[in-house]
């Protein structure tokens, strides 16, 4: 069983920057993948960015290639999305996810994912 936590949300003027953790919880990470999904209202939930545990290897959106970056930290078992440049389509309830898979890199599919948290707002006003 995998818990997620996400937080550090809130409103951003556009061309701003914000921060994101995702706090997760369980016995090991091993050959799992966590990812960051967002989903706009009325829109279907996409991928971000993922990064394999292991590894450390990464995946992103070409929508966020060059500005957003994912990362994580083994002793805090923390992901971190840090989003520069933040542009007001960026607006969307960001969502941390995780699935144990022995893939080389993340999966973009959400179907892919077994646990969720339980999202933060980020809001980028133009």
């Amino acid at each position: 069983q995998v818990q997620l936590v996400e937080s550090g949300g809130g409103l951003v003027q556009a061309g701003g920057s914000v921060r994101l953790s995702c706090a997760a919880s369980a016995r090991t990470f091993s050959n799992y993948n966590i990812a960051w999904f967002r989903q706009a209202p009325g829109k279907e939930r996409e991928f971000v960015a993922g990064i394999r545990w292991t590894t450390s290897t990464t995946r992103y959106a070409d929508s966020v290639k060059g500005r957003f970056t994912i990362s994580r930290d083994t002793g805090k078992n923390t992901v971190y999305l840090q989003m520069n440049s933040l542009k007001p389509e960026d607006t969307a309830v960001y969502y941390c996810a995780a699935n144990y898979r022995l893939t080389t890199i993340p999966r973009v599919g959400a179907a892919e994912y077994d646990y969720w948290g339980q999202g933060t707002q980020v809001t980028v006003s133009s």
